[in-house]
């Protein structure tokens, strides 16, 4: 038996010698390896990195990057590297690959942090160690609701979470509230054939000028950077060509309505959560983001406005893509799903109230509902329900 038990612990050591130490986290030069490769962390969900030193050394280009007159001044540029600090460092910690940095992180105190920190000898920049501490209080106190969340409750509060017998938002049947959310997206007379040849005539298109425009002028990049990074990292022909791709792979017909194939119909499930948001909802948001950031005169803007991705209709009512109105809209299906539906209400009001509910995922925002707005309608539609 003591053999048995000592070739049982002989096969489990790999997995502590694996763990990622919290000298090696807070060590900027440190790149965490799993499987062989690169666990990457993110700024505005797509500029990616190995290290923290190389986020620092994309944050210092940042603070240069509108260094001329009329660009920012001294208190703006450090309040971005600051900015850009915290959410790299959180965007390292709460890795959608790997829980080894989070549980490094968590299982220390945060004496034992500040230890960590003051034996860094790489090079750090201002508000280094003040950055790591407050992600890390934020996280002792923090449950993170996604469809991978290791919490039970943190899969059921996703949007992505499947709803077996379907939920009904304004007269139709969804599959799951994010079946909803992408799908109203897109206008009643929304057809594919209108897709399809919306794609062809976005991948005529040089953007590099277009997206230069963008870059170019601080009052517009930094308050809508994530929006500006999805639309580089969507509008490259490959990607657009992905798109038109995966819209043939599931044997929709020209005529079909892209709201009402997103549904539920005759059967459930045509579409995953996951095809929701990335095939439906970000092909929905490129044309939306485009429409808003073109110029008045550009003909594909014309095209869009002519095709109704000039806002969010619902019933009667017009909604502003990145409007306040069509924010409040995931108030309103929450209402459904976590006031009328016994069992979600009942998971939402389990977690106790000093558990703050968030939300993030390698730094990724969303234009249509910023993040911030996202886990302020999470927290307060929990107190709706416990007061139910």
């Amino acid at each position: 038996m003591l053999a048995a038990a000592l070739i049982v612990l002989s096969m489990s050591l790999p997995l502590f010698a694996d763990a990622v130490s919290l000298q090696a986290l807070v060590t900027p030069s440190t790149t965490i390896v799993k499987d062989g490769r690169p666990v990457t962390f993110a700024l505005y969900g797509f500029i990616e990195f190995k290290s923290l030193a190389e986020l620092f050394r994309y944050i210092e280009s940042q603070t240069q990057r509108w260094n001329v007159p009329g660009g920012l001044d001294d208190e703006r540029r450090r309040q971005l590297a600051g900015e850009l600090l915290r959410r790299g460092i959180e965007s390292r910690v709460i890795s959608m690959e790997d829980e080894r940095p989070l549980e490094a992180l968590l299982t220390h105190t945060s004496e034992e942090l500040r230890q960590a920190l003051a034996h860094v000898n790489d090079p750090v920049p201002p508000g280094y160690g003040e950055a790591f501490l407050a992600v890390q209080e934020k996280w002792k106190h923090s449950l993170n609701c996604w469809s991978a969340s290791p919490s039970i409750p943190g899969r059921v509060l996703s949007n992505w979470y499947p709803i077996e017998e379907g939920i009904e938002l304004y007269g139709a049947t969804y599959d799951s509230t994010e079946h909803f959310w992408q799908a109203v997206k897109y206008h009643p007379d929304v057809t594919l054939a209108d897709l399809t040849e919306l794609l062809g005539m976005l991948t005529q298109k040089d953007w590099g000028p277009w997206l230069a425009r963008l870059d170019s002028d601080p009052k517009i990049y930094l308050p809508n950077a994530y929006a500006v990074e999805f639309l580089r990292h969507n509008l490259a022909r490959e990607r657009l060509q992905w798109f038109r791709d995966e819209l043939a792979r599931h044997a929709l017909s020209a005529n079909d309505h892209a709201r009402v194939v997103q549904q539920r119909g005759a059967a459930s499930f045509r579409f995953s959560a996951f095809e929701e948001k990335v095939l439906w909802g970000d092909l929905a948001d490129v044309l939306h983001l485009v429409y808003t950031f073109s110029l008045p005169d550009d003909p594909i803007r014309k095209a869009l406005g002519a095709r109704r991705f000039d806002a969010v209709y619902l019933g009667e009512r017009r909604m502003g893509f990145i409007s306040e109105e069509f924010r409040s809209l995931m108030l309103e299906i929450w209402r459904v799903k976590y006031l009328t539906i016994a069992r979600f209400r009942e998971v939402i009001s389990s977690i106790p109230m000093e558990i703050r509910l968030s939300h993030f995922l390698n730094d990724g925002d969303s234009p249509d509902i910023p993040i911030p707005a996202y886990v302020g309608y999470l927290n307060q539609i929990r107190e709706l329900a416990r007061a139910r």
